[in-house]
């Protein structure tokens, strides 16, 4: 089995292209690379790749956002689980997308907060009124990591240890860094995570060397490259989650695979799988 724990929805303006991250191509993409469970966000940045904010008649609402990933996971219960895409810049934790979790616990597993494209530092107090209702309805809080200061895997670390209660997830373990501090910090705090998204098996497998096989779970960006993210890239390279799929599990052992590609996702995501 494999719970896919980072996957998006929505229209994303890379630097140099447009990238459409349909729900056609997210099924397809799970039924070619035989993905079980898709974590779904959909796209609603406040700062393109630039850091030029995005022109408000341009920007999708956060509830607009979170309605449309409620929408993709009601006509695939079976294969879908959800996170708000939060926009801690120009919107609050307001009172409606307050009751648009509280209606949805079934499907809606996380909050989901972008550092980058938000252009704003995790521990600034407009994303703590986030956490503070993921704490509220015990969701985990799942971020954007880079390096940047706004996104940087200490400021992560920093607010696991003020919100003990609630879990966090390191998504990318530090994108565009060797990931050594982000697999320093994973060890000194039971509630925080890391994902595989554009992480080399070698991080994963160090990961697993030092804190055994709980504290990551299997996350890939897809459809951020199309419909073949997890075979290869825009060059037409293998992806390196070809990876994750061949050979891992002879070099971990099974135990330790079903945890990295599903069983920790359940359990900090609270999935319930039927049958």
């Amino acid at each position: 089995m494999i719970i896919d724990t980072h996957v998006h929805t929505g229209i994303f303006e890379d630097v140099d292209r447009i990238v459409n991250m349909s729900e056609e191509i997210v099924l397809e993409a799970m039924e070619l690379y035989h993905i079980d469970m898709a974590v779904v966000s959909n796209a609603a940045v406040e700062y393109d790749c630039d850091w030029n904010p995005v022109p408000m008649e341009k920007q999708i609402s956060q509830e607009d956002s979170f309605l449309s990933a409620i929408a993709f996971a009601r006509k695939n219960p079976e294969k879908l689980r959800i996170m708000p895409w939060v926009k801690p810049v120009n919107e609050t934790p307001d009172e409606r997308l307050e009751a648009l979790i509280k209606e949805n616990l079934d499907i809606v597993c996380g909050i989901k907060v972008h550092p980058f494209h938000s252009k704003i530092a995790f521990d600034d107090e407009r994303v703590q009124a986030y956490i503070r209702l993921a704490q509220k309805y015990h969701l985990p809080v799942c971020t954007h990591t880079a390096d940047c200061e706004e996104a940087s895997v200490r400021k992560v670390y920093e607010m696991a240890q003020k919100y003990p209660e609630v879990d966090f997830v390191m998504v990318h373990m530090g994108l565009g860094t060797d990931n050594k501090e982000a697999v320093e910090l994973i060890g000194k705090l039971p509630n925080l995570y890391g994902d595989t998204t554009w992480v080399p098996v070698e991080t994963t497998l160090e990961v697993i060397r030092r804190y055994g096989s709980k504290k990551l779970m299997f996350g890939s960006d897809m459809p951020i490259d199309g419909l073949h993210t997890y075979g290869k890239n825009p060059k037409g390279e293998p992806s390196l989650y070809q990876q994750y799929f061949h050979g891992l599990v002879e070099q971990i052992g099974e135990e330790a695979y079903a945890d990295l590609m599903y069983r920790n996702a359940m359990r900090v995501f609270k999935i319930k799988v039927n049958g």
